[in-house]
């Protein structure tokens, strides 16, 4: 059984950047503006230099065209928004970050503990 994406059409591993162009009814070149723009706009691209845009990719572009063309943010103002929206998430892996390196640190002293205290 295929896939379906949220408008019925087969879900794909990549879409091209004419087939996201025509999800979103916007030309290529905004995509393209957009990309370089905006730093959440990142399309794997192939040897050859085409973009591979994913699903999640489509997702973010989404989020941009209703920030941009339905609310009529500006580029700089939708960069903001979309900073502002991974910031807890920075913070929460930031946070992850410090603990794993605490954590390491105490089970480095507790090894050396384990040498210098022999077990009863």
């Amino acid at each position: 059984m295929e896939k379906k994406n949220d408008e019925g059409r087969d879900a794909k591993m990549f879409y091209s950047i004419t087939e996201v162009a025509q999800i979103l009814n916007i030309p290529a070149s905004t995509l393209r503006y957009w990309e370089k723009e905006l730093p959440s706009v990142n399309p794997r691209k192939s040897k050859g230099g085409t973009r591979k845009y994913t699903a999640e990719d489509i997702q973010e572009l989404r989020l941009i065209y209703r920030l941009v063309k339905q609310e009529g943010h500006t580029i700089e103002g939708t960069k903001k928004r979309l900073q502002r929206r991974r910031l807890p998430e920075m913070k929460k892996q930031d946070a992850l970050d410090r603990l794993y390196a605490v954590r390491s640190e105490l089970m480095g002293i507790i090894d050396e503990l384990d040498k210098i205290i022999p077990n009863e």
